[in-house]
């Protein structure tokens, strides 16, 4: 089972918590070839790097910014077959914010970017908490 959007209800919960600033992990898989409805030809690289590109003037206008960015090397535990090509952690303000954004049309515009470039993602919503000395 893939995901690449959220739904309805998981959406409700995510506003309802109007606790914020908030973290969303994001972990991407791309397709070797998006899969465009116009039929036009690029990678699924491409097609994200499109996207980036598109949506960072947005998530920069709500206020979001990208914290921490990271290449995947190794699943040391969890299944060894989930490979992501992409892992970062954008910041939002709150969740009003992020659904402000994702409403934005040159956001919407620039989402089929992403649509067309990925094959599977999951988007975690984190409290940043306070460093710390220990895991715990």
């Amino acid at each position: 089972m893939t995901h690449l959007s959220f739904d309805r209800d998981g959406f409700a919960q995510f506003r309802a918590n109007t606790r914020g600033p908030i973290h969303m992990l994001n972990l991407v898989r791309l397709r070797d070839r998006a899969e465009y409805e116009d039929g036009r030809s690029a990678t699924g690289a491409e097609a994200y790097a499109n996207y980036g590109r598109l949506s960072a003037p947005v998530l920069a206008r709500v206020g979001g910014r990208i914290v921490w960015r990271g290449a995947m090397e190794q699943m040391l535990i969890g299944p060894s077959d989930e490979v992501w090509d992409l892992c970062f952690i954008a910041e939002y303000p709150g969740p009003e914010a992020f659904a402000e954004m994702i409403k934005d049309p040159d956001y919407r515009e620039a989402v089929r970017h992403r649509q067309a470039g990925v094959t599977d993602s999951r988007l975690i919503r984190m409290e940043p908490l306070n460093l710390g000395e220990s895991f715990g």
